[in-house]
C-alpha cells in the first residue's frame, strides 16, 4: 500500500487493518463453487456479518478512501462480498445525498448495519449506459405515483429489502425527465421475475413493475431530478470499482509470483526465465499506477470536490483494464493449474471481467475523459523560453 501512502490519513491504516483482520477471519481463501440461489442466501448472510462488523461505516460517513481501502481488502478474497460492499453503497448513497430526515431514518442506518439488502435499479433491456433510453415510467396517481416497467441486470434482485428505482416521469425530456423512488420489497406490483446467472457467482435477475403505486414521499430527491442524482452516486461510487479490482489483481500477481518461486521448469525456477519476469514487472507496475490514480480520485472527493467524474472516470477504467490483464497474467503464469475450477486465480479470471462492464463501461469512461478535456478552453501556447 506504499504506492498510494500520501493519499491516506493514520485512521485509513486502522481502517484497513480492521478490514483486512475481518476478511482473514471470515472469509476462505478460495470461495467454494456454488449456484445462483446459494449465492443469493450467502449475500443476505455476508451483509448482515459486516454491516454488524461496521465495515459499512465509511458508506454512512462519506469516506470514500475507506470505502477503497474495504473493497481492495475483500474483492482479491471474495468477489460476491464485495459485491455485498458495492449495493450497500450504492443504496445508500443517493438516500444521504438527497433522501429527506425521514427517509434517511427509516433506510440509512438500516442499510449501513446490514439489517436491510439494498438495490440500485436503473438497467433496462434497451437503457444500459444509455440511460436517457429509459422505458420504465412513473405517472402521476393523485397524491401518488404508478410505476411500469421492466428493469435487468440488477444486482440484489429477489433479495433486496430497498429498491432504489429510476423511471421516466416526464416523457420527452430524455435524461432530464428521470426520477429516482424508494420502493420496498413487499411493495404490490414490484416482483422478482428471474434470476440472470452470471460467470461468476452474483445476485443477478430482472425485476418486473406492473402497476405498482407509491405515495408522493417515495420520491427520492427533486422530481425529473433523477439522473443527476445517479449520475452524482455513481460518481462517488467509481472509484471504489477501481479499488476492487486493483483487489483482485493484487491476489493474481501474489498468486503468480508464489507459483513463478516455486514451480520448476527446464532446471530452473520458473521465475528465472526472462519472460516471465518481465511480465510480472508489467503486472506490478499496472497495480501501483491502477491504485495511485484510484486513491488520487478517492482524495479529491473527500477533500471536498463537488464532483469527480473525470478522476473517477481514469480510474475505474484504467484499474479495471489493468486488472484484466494482470488476472489474464496470472493465469498464463500458473499454467495448466490456472484454469482449474478450485484455484483463485480461475475464480478471479470470471470475477473481474464484470468490473470492466457494470457502473460505465469502459469505453463509456473514456468517451467521459476525452469530452471534459476537449470542452476546456484551449491551453494558451508554450514562448520560446518555455520550450
Amino acid at each position: 500500500m506504499n504506492a498510494v501512502a500520501a493519499f491516506l490519513e493514520p485512521a485509513h491504516g486502522d481502517f484497513s487493518e480492521t478490514a483486512s483482520a475481518w476478511v482473514r477471519e471470515h472469509l476462505p481463501a478460495v470461495p467454494a463453487a456454488h449456484g445462483d440461489e446459494s449465492a443469493r442466501l450467502e449475500a443476505r448472510v455476508l451483509c448482515g456479518r459486516m454491516g454488524a462488523a461496521g465495515l459499512f461505516a465509511p458508506i454512512a460517513a462519506g469516506d470514500l478512501r475507506s470505502l477503497c481501502l474495504l473493497r481492495e481488502a475483500i474483492a482479491g478474497v471474495s468477489p460476491l462480498a464485495d459485491a455485498v460492499v458495492a449495493l450497500q453503497a450504492l443504496a445508500a448513497t443517493p438516500v444521504l445525498i438527497a433522501g429527506t430526515d425521514r427517509q434517511k431514518q427509516e433506510w440509512v442506518s438500516a442499510l449501513v448495519s446490514g439489517r436491510a439488502v439494498g438495490a440500485f435499479v436503473m438497467t433496462e433491456p434497451q437503457a444500459g449506459s444509455d440511460v436517457a433510453a429509459m422505458q420504465t415510467t412513473a405517472t402521476r396517481d393523485g397524491d401518488g405515483w404508478v410505476i411500469n416497467g421492466e428493469k435487468h441486470l440488477i444486482s440484489n434482485a429477489g433479495i433486496a429489502d430497498l429498491h432504489v428505482v429510476f423511471a421516466v416521469t416526464s416523457p420527452g425530456k430524455g435524461s432530464r425527465g428521470i426520477t429516482a423512488f424508494l420502493v420496498p420489497a413487499g411493495t404490490p406490483g414490484l416482483n422478482f421475475d428471474a434470476p440472470q446467472v452470471m460467470a461468476a457467482p452474483h445476485p443477478l435477475g430482472r425485476i418486473v413493475l406492473n402497476g405498482c403505486r407509491l405515495p408522493a414521499d417515495a420520491v427520492l430527491g427533486d422530481v425529473d431530478g433523477g439522473f443527476k442524482l445517479g449520475m452524482m452516486t455513481l460518481d462517488r461510487i467509481r472509484p471504489s470499482v477501481g479499488a476492487a479490482a486493483c483487489g483482485m489483481a493484487a491476489t493474481a500477481l501474489a498468486d503468480a509470483l508464489s507459483h513463478a518461486r516455486t514451480r520448476r521448469q527446464f532446471g530452473q525456477a520458473l521465475g528465472e526465465l526472462q519472460l516471465v519476469r518481465a511480465r510480472i514487472g508489467e503486472m506490478a507496475t499496472d497495480l501501483d499506477a491502477a491504485r495511485l490514480l484510484v486513491y488520487r480520485a478517492a482524495w479529491e472527493k473527500d477533500r471536498g470536490a463537488d464532483r469527480i467524474t473525470v478522476p473517477a472516470a481514469m480510474a475505474k477504467s484504467f484499474a479495471t483494464e489493468a486488472a484484466q490483464r494482470i488476472v489474464d497474467a496470472a493465469v498464463q503464469i500458473t499454467g495448466g493449474l490456472g484454469v482449474l475450477v478450485g484455484t483463485r486465480v480461475e475464480y478471479l479470471y470470471r470475477a473481474v471481467r464484470a468490473l470492466r462492464i457494470y457502473e460505465g463501461a469502459t469505453d463509456v469512461q473514456r468517451l467521459v475523459i476525452g469530452a471534459a478535456l476537449l470542452a476546456e478552453p484551449p491551453a494558451p501556447a508554450p514562448s520560446p523560453s518555455q520550450t
